[in-house]
């Protein structure tokens, strides 16, 4: 098990009296202006990556992201304590604890939120769960726009010249991009929403996390392209994550001239989870550790079928 469950209760008992917030592996104990400030455990097994970070405030410390095919569990504890000992970070020494509650694997999305409540509540510390769908929003639209200036440096170095994409925007506001997370759920379906973002601005919501049928949800992204005013259309659509499946139905997206197409094919990272979650931990947010559920979004097969039975 991960190092430090079993002094819990010592630990606790000390906590309450002001001394201390933790033991160092020696045994000793560790004072509190010695303990690294808002440091957090990031955990997220909703797709096929286990996604795991350790962050301090907003910054990345140390980052695991395992592809299991969705086999997480036997992972979750090594990788936590790899992560824990690689950051030189003790359980006392942990300010909360962040979790991608999905949607996404039935089974995967259980894994991460049952270890999280677990943790949280055995070393009493706040727990706050996170969109999946967001933070592979984040990562995927950040992935693209890395290859992208990679690409056009490259360019340059060959002296190809060229102007810019029109999702570069000619202004010296950043231009708003529309950023459409995939992960595959299936029988043309995608558990899928729909963000906005500017600069290196957290994206904000503009469609909830569901499961949503491919086709028509391709087809009502256009509607609401073609319905924007063209001041309100974003300079580029991205389509990230597990394309692979729908990438053949997402190229034929319908934009408006000006908005450009993006397929970013990318796998989830501990770090947008990480940040994400360190954002609403630094605001004070948190989840009931017993309340705190996994999004499914909708029911499982199995439990269907029992349904139709019943």
């Amino acid at each position: 098990m991960i190092q430090g469950l079993r002094e819990e209760d010592k630990i606790k008992g000390l906590r309450n009296e002001g001394k201390i917030e933790g033991l160092r592996n020696d045994g000793k104990i560790e004072d509190l202006q010695d303990k690294p400030r808002q440091r957090f455990l990031v955990l997220d097994t909703s797709t096929a990556v286990m996604a795991a970070a350790v962050m301090e405030g907003r910054s990345l410390l140390e980052e695991r992201n395992e592809r299991a095919e969705r086999n997480h569990s036997v992972h979750v504890v090594p990788v936590m304590e790899q992560l824990l000992a690689a950051s030189s970070t003790e359980p006392g020494q942990l300010d909360g604890i962040a979790v991608g509650i999905g949607p996404g694997s039935y089974t995967g999305i259980r894994i991460a939120v049952t270890a999280s409540k677990t943790l949280a509540w055995a070393w009493d510390i706040p727990v706050a769960g996170v969109s999946s769908l967001q933070a592979l929003a984040w990562g995927g639209w950040h992935s693209g726009l890395a290859a992208k200036a990679q690409a056009a440096a490259d360019d340059a170095a060959a002296g190809a010249g060229g102007t810019p994409s029109a999702d570069q925007g000619g202004t010296s506001a950043a231009p708003v991009h529309w950023i459409v997370p995939l992960v595959d759920a299936r029988r043309g379906q995608a558990y899928t929403a729909l963000f906005a973002s500017a600069g290196s601005d957290t994206p904000s919501r503009l469609a909830p996390d569901a499961i949503r049928q491919m086709d028509g949800w391709l087809e009502e992204l256009a509607a609401r392209l073609a319905e924007a005013a063209p001041e309100e259309r974003p300079a580029a659509v991205w389509i990230v994550g597990e394309t692979g499946q729908h990438a053949a139905a997402a190229a034929e997206l319908r934009c408006p001239a000006g908005t450009a197409l993006q397929l970013v094919p990318y796998e989830l990272e501990g770090r947008w989870i990480g940040r994400l979650g360190a954002e609403a931990l630094l605001a004070g947010q948190r989840d009931d550790v017993h309340a705190l559920v996994p999004n499914y979004t909708q029911l499982s097969e199995a439990e269907a079928n029992l349904l139709r039975k019943g």
